[in-house]
């Protein structure tokens, strides 16, 4: 399903938009800030440990627990550099302001894209 979905994000010529994102550990001890036009694939990417030896495979970065969405990649990526300029305090707040219980959100944005 994940392949599919995949392909359908992919190769919509109606969408050029992208998702900046935070994932976190079971313990909450390290942030990865990242950007991708398939939150869905990439964050199961994440989930799955597909690329061995990453940072996020490293510190068991699993939990997507924040992320926005952008009408272009570009924008994305822009906020991904303001993001990774912040400090943690920052980035936890905002988590806390749409995520308090800083809950996984992978559910919940499969359920809204599907």
């Amino acid at each position: 399903m994940i392949a599919a979905l995949r392909f359908i994000l992919y190769f919509d010529p109606m969408f050029k938009g992208g998702y900046t994102y935070i994932l976190t550990n079971k313990h909450r001890t390290t942030l990865y800030t990242g950007v991708s036009s398939d939150i869905i694939g990439r964050t199961y990417d994440h989930k799955t440990h597909r690329y061995k030896y990453s940072f996020s495979d490293r510190y068991n970065l699993e939990y997507l627990v924040y992320y926005e969405v952008f009408d272009g990649i570009e924008d994305a990526i822009a906020r991904e550099k303001q993001i990774k300029k912040m400090r943690r305090a920052k980035k936890e707040t905002l988590i806390n302001a749409i995520n308090p219980g800083w809950e996984d959100l992978y559910d919940s944005v499969l359920k809204d894209l599907l």
